[in-house]
């Protein structure tokens, strides 16, 4: 999906080589992936831990020139049209230059209780295709997912963006000087030349946070493109499932785990034989330390009831 994430990117007509922000220790693994798709320019920032997105978007803006569109892009997502990714990103490159923080929005088609939701505002005059964004609402319970996309005034977040460099950095010192401070000071005076190493007590000291609750949802500078091109974010078994392989029973099942008279499921076991019988669009997951057993409409629920809107997810 990394592979995937980048040659898509590439598919812009003014696409510089790309900067992946990673752990370090993948830095092995993402080398091998890039080099068996013929890239070799692309900028490493070596994460000691992990910040969520708004360090990580930070880094790369630091490192980046201060008019320079940032297309910022999570590698588990799956897009079916390529085509219309691309468009939809061109649309949005005269707002991004314009000062506008983009981020791409998925006309919803169930209450998905998952995914965060953008409350549509005006058009940007002057720029098509691109509205200011009213509001962010959090992962609601059903019954306000269900009035979301009655209403047919909301968006799914898809947590993908395009700014400039600066204009990013802007927002970030005004919302949380910590953070770039941290920022700042975890990447030192690095050349360029090989892969960027955050240093780990500065980056350690760094305010964890998204880019959606650390800046988009605070800046007036916020705007959306629609995007239409058949978008997950695999955030889920549901989602997993929804992109899978499947038996003629619809079901996607995967190591040593076997089905009789199942349909429509997802059963994935790791090390022991898992056994599943009658019953329809489930998920059974056994990883070894751990079984979860949902029925595949309540797939977001495994997520921590307690987490709160001050906590990163």
């Amino acid at each position: 999906m990394l592979q995937q994430t980048v040659l898509r990117a590439a598919r812009l007509g003014e696409a510089a080589d790309p900067i992946i922000v990673c752990g370090e220790n993948l830095y092995p693994p993402v080398s091998d992936h890039m080099a068996e798709i013929g890239v070799d320019g692309f900028r490493a920032v070596l994460e000691p831990v992990g910040r969520s997105t708004a360090p990580a978007a930070a880094a790369a803006a630091l490192l980046s020139a201060a008019d320079d569109l940032l297309l910022v892009l999570p590698a588990d997502h799956a897009i079916e049209d390529t085509e219309a990714f691309v468009e939809a990103v061109e649309r949005a490159v005269a707002a991004a230059r314009a000062g506008w923080l983009v981020t791409f929005g998925i006309a919803p088609d169930r209450p998905e209780t998952g995914y965060g939701y953008i409350e549509h505002g005006p058009a940007i005059t002057g720029i098509p295709g691109v509205i200011r964004i009213a509001s962010f609402r959090e992962k609601p319970d059903r019954p306000t997912a269900r009035r979301y996309l009655d209403s047919g005034r909301y968006s799914w977040n898809s947590g993908m963006f395009l700014f400039r460099a600066a204009t990013f950095i802007e927002e970030l010192a005004s919302e949380s000087p910590g953070m770039i401070r941290q920022v700042r000071a975890a990447l030192g005076d690095e050349g360029d030349d090989g892969p960027v190493v955050l240093e780990e007590q500065a980056f350690t000291a760094c305010p964890e946070g998204s880019i959606d609750r650390t800046v988009m949802e605070q800046t007036r500078r916020g705007a959306m493109a629609p995007l239409e091109a058949g978008w997950s974010d695999l955030g889920s078994w549901a989602a997993l499932w929804e992109q899978a392989i499947r038996d003629q029973d619809g079901n996607m099942v995967t190591g040593p785990a076997e089905v009789r008279s199942v349909s429509s499921s997802y059963v994935s076991a790791a090390d022991r034989t898992v056994l599943v019988v009658g019953l329809d669009g489930v998920i059974v997951v056994d990883t070894g330390d751990a079984v979860l057993v949902a029925a595949m409409d309540r797939a977001q629920d495994v997520r921590p009831p307690e987490l709160s809107r001050d906590q990163p997810e």
